[in-house]
């Protein structure tokens, strides 16, 4: 395996003549529909390293949730996140399974953390080929707060988040009725083994649960793309690899709450108990089809 950026080296260099690299994320750009002219070079990136009989099953259950999205309903997937290439991988094979996939990845809008625009020019170059509603997550501050940062950067920061997550939230309640499905990954960020936090879900999906009308939970088996532990995000590796989603039916968001909350003892932390159980269940889902992950040689 080798760096993504060092492999695609001329690609990369391409696709930033081709960035409209807007680095600096404010209440005016949280949404950023995504910038199709970088596309085909991911495009090649995914294909040159997908194994065949990677697939996304259960096409008829997103393909529900889609035809909800047309009614006017407002439609959310929940996703499991092992790379910075599960939203590439995802809107490419997509693309690859017919007109049913080819809708639903015109119509994804996923929710993205800011670092993805403000760290790296070539970083903000692959995020940008894909429709994003731009947030800052909670577990940015947290992580400022565990390094004992300088109070007054930790104030600035919660103020920048404040200003961003307002302005996110307003434009997803102006989207999400359009026609659109609002991609969101529960555990806030790419899981890594050697930091089992980062496979628990964060509290505020519990926030997209309520405001929405119907899910579909996505786990994801395999990935392409390689955490480098010792680098950045612009370090990862890229490798032959197998890639296997699989879709649950539509469930009412209301309904699926209520489930959860009439098993709780008193006392108990409700929107943390509903993300678990959004975990527990994208977890029982890798798990029944991993067997049926195609082999990589």
């Amino acid at each position: 395996m080798q760096p993504l950026s060092t492999l695609y080296r001329a690609d990369v260099m391409e696709m930033l003549k081709k960035s409209l690299g807007a680095m600096t994320i404010t209440p005016d750009n949280v949404y950023q529909p995504g910038n199709k002219a970088i596309l085909p070079y991911i495009d090649k990136m995914i294909a040159d390293h997908l194994v065949p009989g990677s697939t996304i099953r259960s096409m008829e259950n997103l393909a529900a949730l889609s035809a909800l999205a047309r009614q006017g309903k407002s439609c959310l997937l929940l996703v499991e996140h092992y790379s910075n290439f599960d939203l590439p991988t995802f809107h490419y094979m997509l693309r690859q399974a017919g007109p049913e996939g080819v809708e639903a990845a015109e119509k994804l809008i996923a929710v993205a953390g800011y670092k993805l625009n403000e760290t790296n020019p070539v970083v903000t170059a692959f995020t940008e080929a894909y429709s994003r509603l731009v947030i800052y997550p909670s577990r940015s501050i947290q992580a400022l707060k565990d390094k004992n940062a300088d109070p007054a950067t930790i104030a600035a920061e919660q103020a920048k988040s404040q200003t961003i997550n307002q302005a996110s939230l307003k434009r997803l309640n102006e989207l999400k009725t359009t026609d659109k499905l609002i991609l969101v990954y529960p555990s806030g960020t790419r899981y890594r083994p050697w930091d089992p936090s980062t496979k628990k879900g964060v509290r505020e999906i519990d926030s997209y649960i309520r405001a929405f009308d119907y899910l579909c939970l996505v786990s994801m088996n395999g990935t392409i793309l390689f955490i480098n532990p010792d680098g950045g995000m612009h370090d990862d590796q890229i490798g032959q690899g197998s890639i296997l989603y699989e879709v649950s039916p539509p469930i009412a968001c209301a309904d699926f709450r209520d489930s959860v909350k009439d098993q709780l003892l008193d006392g108990a932390d409700r929107k943390q108990a509903i993300v678990d159980e959004v975990m527990r269940r994208l977890d029982a889902m890798h798990q029944a089809v991993e067997p049926l992950l195609p082999k990589v040689d």
